[in-house]
């Protein structure tokens, strides 16, 4: 009886080591209320379209494709292949999964594939009926839009930490949760703004150079301990600065910047 009294308090204290070790936070994500909510779908229409309605429907100069919504959600062509992730055939797939009715001309498209097949194109059609409708549908459904883009951050969750040496994903992972518990609701709003600015730094794709700049990248170029919010925003300007160093000449990344880093500053309370 002795030896086993021994080795179960053994055990136990081994179990409450575990437990002061861990932080608090552990796994767990902060849910928003929907005044957060609000002011999160604020933030991103201001960041993406500086809370311009025409902006609703933009095709940025130096790429190959549409951005649309408050998130400016990619939309590819049909078999155009890109090294970044397209989003806006999925947030349709989002509406619909919600009960949501899409303009006409989108609810009857087979294939979700964007219609234009040129930039000029679609400046030339920006007043016309389709691009009206669109751009009053995505208008009045933002609300659906900022859903979309939190749970972006919850289905990453799974696959974002996988590919890492177990040390590694340790600290990665407490790190993560450090800034997603920190200064509510600025931490949530850098976590989920960044997958959705500069996705999760997993896809092979979104590389230059063999160096992604996802938030993957972010949190393994951390510094500080425990995590904070302006560590973040540091070791997310040294990443952005890195994939403008290794990016193709012709892209002229170097351009968009400022703008980037003025992106990340709205991660940090005023």
């Amino acid at each position: 009886m002795p030896v086993i009294s021994i080795s179960f308090n053994r055990y136990l204290l081994i179990v409450l080591l575990q437990i002061a070790v861990i932080p608090p936070v552990w796994g767990q994500l902060p849910q928003f209320n929907p005044e957060q909510m609000d002011w999160l779908g604020d933030r991103v229409f201001a960041n993406e379209c500086n809370r311009k309605f025409s902006c609703l429907t933009s095709w940025n100069e130096g790429e190959d494709f549409p951005s649309l919504g408050i998130g400016h959600f990619i939309w590819y062509r049909t078999q155009q292949n890109e090294r970044f992730e397209e989003t806006f055939p999925s947030l349709l797939a989002f509406y619909k999964k919600h009960g949501y009715t899409l303009p006409e001309w989108l609810e009857t498209t087979e294939n979700p594939d964007s219609p234009w097949q040129s930039r000029e194109q679609f400046l030339t059609e920006l007043d016309s009926q389709r691009m009206r409708q669109l751009r009053e549908f995505l208008g009045s459904t933002t609300e659906l839009q900022v859903r979309f883009i939190v749970e972006r951050l919850h289905d990453s969750t799974a696959d974002l930490f996988g590919e890492l040496e177990p040390s590694t994903r340790r600290s990665v992972q407490t790190r993560f949760y450090e800034i997603a518990n920190s200064q509510t609701p600025y931490g949530m709003y850098a976590l989920i703004d960044y997958v959705h600015f500069k996705g999760t730094g997993i896809a092979p794709s979104e590389r230059y150079q063999d160096e992604g700049w996802g938030l993957l990248q972010v949190l393994l170029e951390m510094r500080s301990s425990p995590a904070n919010l302006e560590d973040f925003v540091a070791a997310a300007t040294r990443v952005l600065e890195r994939r403008v160093a290794n990016a193709p000449s012709e892209r002229r990344e170097q351009r968009w910047i400022a703008g980037w880093t003025n992106r990340l500053n709205t991660y940090l309370p005023n």
